[in-house]
């Protein structure tokens, strides 16, 4: 795998300060097309950063439909300069259509977007929760491990937290990525999402609430805001929704 040394270099720029012009060094975060093969068939090309791009595939095809359990997974072939991934199932199934794989930017919402009538059946059943201290004391120490957002101000972060202690950190140039990151990391590794809690940095829309339901998540806390079909579709899902995580203060919207 990629180290994250490896995905950000340094480009020479100008910096104007009020007073007048300098030179200095600056990092700059890696953007690469991974391309996520299913069967043999691709599905998707994503912009990324090339970190944990394993992750990233599984946890795409996952929050798509594609994948459901860990079982169904028969392998995951990674190409040498990770900008391929290639999973096969047990038994071939859901096998895309490839006239529907495009072209995922860095930013965009999902391109297989559902209607109402395919979120998740359930309601979770809410079973973390952490008081108010432990939520800011555990965004504090989510930032800190947020490395090269530090380094390069160019990521987007997310964290999955169990019993309080920080299971894992991804970052990636897109806010669904890092979701999706998670999601795979949690199916490799098999973590039960139920148990979990999410933190993260960027705001929060509905594709974000959902990729979060489908994961079985039932609490997530971000150091930005939510939109209002975030909400909804929160309060519908049974989701404990916090954001605005900083500074001793929070807001809570489901």
């Amino acid at each position: 795998m990629i180290s994250e040394n490896e995905t950000h270099g340094c480009s020479r720029i100008s910096v104007y300060d009020g007073k007048g012009f300098s030179e200095k060094e600056e990092g700059l975060i890696r953007e690469i097309p991974l391309e996520v093969y299913l069967n043999g068939c691709k599905v998707i090309t994503i912009a990324c950063a090339g970190l944990h791009v394993d992750e990233l595939a599984v946890g795409f095809l996952h929050s798509e439909g594609f994948l459901r359990t860990r079982e169904e997974i028969a392998g995951v072939e990674v190409s040498c300069d990770q900008t391929r991934v290639s999973v096969r199932t047990a038994a071939g199934r859901n096998s895309p259509d490839p006239a529907e794989g495009g072209t995922l930017a860095s930013s965009g919402a999902r391109g297989f977007g559902r209607p109402e009538t395919e979120y998740p059946k359930e309601r979770l059943p809410g079973r973390v929760s952490f008081t108010p201290e432990a939520i800011l004391d555990i965004m504090e120490r989510f930032l800190g491990q947020a490395r090269l957002h530090e380094e390069t101000g160019g990521t987007h972060a997310a964290a999955l937290v169990r019993n309080g202690e920080i299971l894992v950190v991804r970052e990636d140039i897109g806010r669904h990525n890092t979701i999706d990151m998670l999601g795979g990391y949690a199916l490799l590794h098999g973590v039960d999402c139920r148990e979990a809690a999410i933190f993260r940095t960027g705001r929060v829309s509905s594709e974000i609430v959902l990729k979060i339901w489908r994961l079985g998540v039932s609490l997530v806390c971000s150091l930005s805001v939510p939109t209002t079909q975030a909400v909804e579709i929160a309060r519908g899902a049974g989701m404990t929704l916090i954001g605005s995580v900083r500074r001793g203060r929070m807001k809570i919207y489901s």
